[in-house]
């Protein structure tokens, strides 16, 4: 590739990029949102406590099943179609969810939910999407910039919870109302998007490594296992935390500021995360956010004051952020364009199972595991640790292999 091309490929990816960091903003907001009072009102309309999470760990759920056909949708009919079938799946979500709370009905209110999910999966594939048209040397800020879009949507989220919470009788009714109109206004960005149509294989194309192939492969495994550990870990913590806050005494405004910081944390480190990635190597950015994940577990265990609510979240937030990119742009460079369909499905598969056993974990491990939010709290902190060990581990392995030709 010579130096016009690259300059005019970089042209093409900065505009796509604008494109997704807008729809970062405005779409993300509603995983915030969601997050926020998906716990609390799964709480309110579930017979047992211990389901009250239940809502989000079928948001994950949906995502997880949604991966592999929004990738395939946007192999063969491009990233425009996927991602406008993945914000319709959002405002139709948030409809059904709007009516399970108009009824009082959890069984309609988790329908709802497992529908977000979809919408869930395609937001996921805005990061791969940010690599599409992007140079080798631009495609980690790519990734990085995309994912800094998350910073507004930390910010629209949670205010968006407290002005629209209490705004109808029937608690957090408004808030699914304005998910909808978060859904409809975001799928409009998307008739923006410049990203070519994957060509269609020739009959003597090269078919690419199987999907055991690519997962035997030392760095793609290290890869998957790294961002699953970040996102489960971080979704196990998250997800359990407007409980914990409530519970121990704060109210939904404390919880809500809680998570903002906490999403705060999430994106805005993602302006210079491609940066660090791009001069210290990418394992050693995955490193950093497994040890960051590891003191939030610390910081959280030391008591339930505010501040440690805040601290931890924080942290967890900045943990989510070295991790899961770093692991993004380690697999983005580990397979060719021809499996990435294959490969980035496969992937997101993987990394929202992990998810959704993280999420169904947190409300049971929350509300089930002791007799107070304060013992809730510890033991979904304490169950950090298992999984760190493993990520870890992994990655040591592929740090000390020999380099491949």
């Amino acid at each position: 590739m010579t130096l016009a091309d690259s300059h005019t490929n970089d042209s093409r990816a900065k505009r796509n990029v604008a494109v997704l960091v807008a729809a970062q903003a405005i779409l993300g907001a509603q995983m915030p949102m969601i997050f926020t009072i998906g716990g609390l009102a799964g709480q309110s309309l579930a017979s047992n406590v211990c389901l009250a999470t239940l809502p989000i760990s079928l948001i994950v759920l949906g995502s997880m099943l949604a991966a592999t056909p929004i990738s395939a949708i946007m192999q063969k009919w491009g990233r425009r179609a996927g991602f406008l079938v993945g914000a319709m799946a959002g405002t139709l979500g948030g409809a059904v969810g709007a009516y399970g709370l108009y009824l009082s009905s959890f069984p309609i209110f988790l329908a709802g939910s497992l529908l977000t999910g979809v919408y869930m999966s395609a937001h996921g594939f805005y990061r791969f999407a940010a690599a599409d048209t992007a140079s080798d040397a631009f495609r980690p800020k790519a990734i990085s910039y995309v994912m800094a879009g998350g910073l507004a949507a930390a910010i629209i989220g949670p205010q968006l919870v407290k002005a629209t919470s209490d705004a109808y009788v029937i608690p957090f009714l408004g808030t699914y109302y304005a998910v909808i109109g978060v859904n409809l206004l975001g799928a409009l960005l998307f008739f923006f998007l410049d990203i070519p149509r994957p060509t269609p294989p020739a009959a003597d194309s090269p078919r690419g490594r199987s999907r055991m192939e690519l997962l035997k492969t030392p760095r793609i495994a290290v890869a998957v296992i790294c961002a699953m550990v970040s996102y489960a870990l971080m979704n196990l913590v998250m997800t359990s935390t407007p409980l914990a806050v409530v519970g121990c005494g704060y109210d939904q405004g404390d919880a809500a500021d809680v998570v903002t910081s906490h999403v705060l944390a999430m994106y805005v480190p993602s302006f210079f995360t491609g940066h660090l990635i791009a001069r210290f190597g990418v394992e050693k950015v995955v490193a950093a956010g497994l040890v960051v994940l590891a003191a939030a577990g610390v910081v959280a265990l030391q008591g339930v004051d505010l501040n440690n609510f805040f601290i931890a979240l924080i942290l967890l937030g900045l943990g989510w952020n070295f991790g899961f990119i770093s692991a993004t742009t380690m697999l983005a460079g580990a397979h060719e364009p021809h499996e990435r369909g294959r490969m980035q499905g496969l992937n997101d598969l993987l990394v929202f199972g992990g998810v959704t056993m993280a999420s169904l974990a947190s409300g049971g491990l929350m509300n089930c595991s002791g007799g107070s939010p304060v013992e809730g709290w510890t033991a979904v902190n304490l169950a950090m640790v298992p999984f760190l060990t493993l990520a870890g581990g992994a990655l040591i392995w592929l740090m000390l292999r020999p380099r491949e030709a």
